[in-house]
């Protein structure tokens, strides 16, 4: 967990970004730090405190700071403590203890209303990329392959190999989700289970729960190949719940921002009637500040899943628009070069059938990704939140190495 606050890390990075020569902006602090459209308010967010950088956004933001993230992080340490100091520091006068709580409480519903709002605005965003990826890449691409019969049952992991690896290693686990596609093509393809026939997110819905949870020619449940219900099962990486339902993708399910902005709005609203009181005595200002620590509290031990879901969110959306503008692009190349219909796997020859496993592997990896389930990020506890990032980290990087290295 991190030794500062979003608070502290954001006064330091404002700081540092201000004491350049010429001062830098917003704007050419988010360039040279590789952020994407819209990066300067992201970088706005980090500075007022709102959300902190991931391990490799830090990394960029200290490099363009022309800082080390090791510098970075113990000033923002530093900093972390100077500030606990400060508000250690309760004023002697009631009228001044009034005010000042007064003000935290705002400050803190403030902060709790922005996490909504920067949640619901990158969770739409996501969605509205996702669907793009679907309809133009995904849709497509199974549309194309049910025209092609006698493809060849792919290759699955052997049951030693599932059981050797204990936890099921990213690769492994999105070469599954494939097998998955390719079995739910074939089967379409055989006059099964409809694939993009009825369009849009129905028949994604459709698909996926075929593809997730269908089963294959040979009987053999597809979930069960995978593994992934056992290994995975607390961490629910492959979720399908929303998308089975023909759902938006991972961000569907996380504007409830469960555990993140419930605790600290429940202390809140408890405390709301002392607040709104002109006057109050000693006990009521000691229950009121009470109930805003543990606020304060709910808001700080949140901090780390909230900042972990912002940038799984910021990265998924642009895995999944690279798939929108360069995946969509490949696969009408290939489109363009299939022979006639009707078409069998033969008469692809060795380049368009390769094509059609790569654009498979691609279908996999952006299955993947939209099934993440973000919001195991805002229930684990602090000290688990680490372990289910790096679990979604694997996926987020294998995914996007895997569809830049073929499209």
């Amino acid at each position: 967990m991190n030794d500062f606050s979003a608070e502290a890390m954001g006064s330091v990075v404002r700081e540092h970004r201000q004491a350049q020569r010429p001062a830098m902006t917003q704007e050419e602090l988010a360039a040279r730090a590789d952020y994407g459209k819209g990066g300067a308010v992201s970088i706005s967010r980090i500075e007022r405190g709102l959300i902190s950088p991931g391990e490799h956004r830090l990394a960029a933001i200290a490099l363009a700071l022309q800082l080390t993230p090791g510098q970075l992080k113990h000033e923002a340490q530093e900093r972390t403590r100077s500030l606990a100091r400060q508000r250690g520091r309760r004023p002697v006068k009631l009228r001044d203890q009034v005010a000042e709580t007064k003000r935290r409480h705002a400050e803190i519903n403030e902060k709790a209303a922005q996490r909504s709002k920067i949640t619901q605005e990158l969770g739409e965003a996501f969605n509205d990329v996702h669907d793009a990826a679907r309809d133009e890449f995904f849709l497509r691409f199974v549309e194309l392959a049910e025209s092609i019969s006698g493809a060849p049952e792919p290759a699955r992991p052997s049951e030693e190999e599932i059981e050797s690896t204990g936890e099921i290693p990213t690769a492994l686990r999105v070469e599954a989700m494939s097998i998955g596609i390719a079995n739910a093509i074939r089967g379409a393809a055989a006059g099964g289970a409809a694939g993009a026939a009825a369009g849009g997110a129905a028949a994604y819905g459709a698909f996926t729960a075929a593809a997730l949870f269908g089963t294959a020619s040979t009987g053999t449940a597809i979930s069960a190949l995978s593994g992934v219900a056992a290994t995975n099962a607390t961490l629910a990486l492959l979720g399908g719940g929303t998308l089975a339902a023909g759902g938006a993708g991972m961000a569907g399910g996380i504007l409830l921002l469960t555990g993140m902005v419930a605790a600290p709005a429940a202390a809140l609203a408890a405390a709301g009637f002392y607040v709104l009181r002109k006057r109050r005595n000693k006990k009521e200002e000691e229950r009121l500040r009470t109930e805003v620590d543990a606020a304060q509290s709910a808001l700080d031990q949140s901090q780390q899943g909230f900042d972990a879901m912002i940038d799984v969110l910021l990265r998924a959306t642009d895995t999944m628009e690279y798939v929108t503008v360069h995946g969509t692009h490949a696969l009408e190349k290939w489109r363009l070069s299939l022979p006639p219909e009707p078409r069998d796997w033969a008469s692809l020859g060795s380049e368009g059938q390769e094509r059609y496993q790569e654009f498979l592997a691609v279908a996999g990896c952006l299955l993947a990704v939209s099934s993440i389930n973000v919001s195991a990020l805002l229930t684990a506890k602090p000290d688990a939140v680490r372990e289910v990032d790096k679990a979604i980290d694997e996926t987020l990087r294998y995914a996007d190495k895997t569809i830049k290295s073929l499209v």
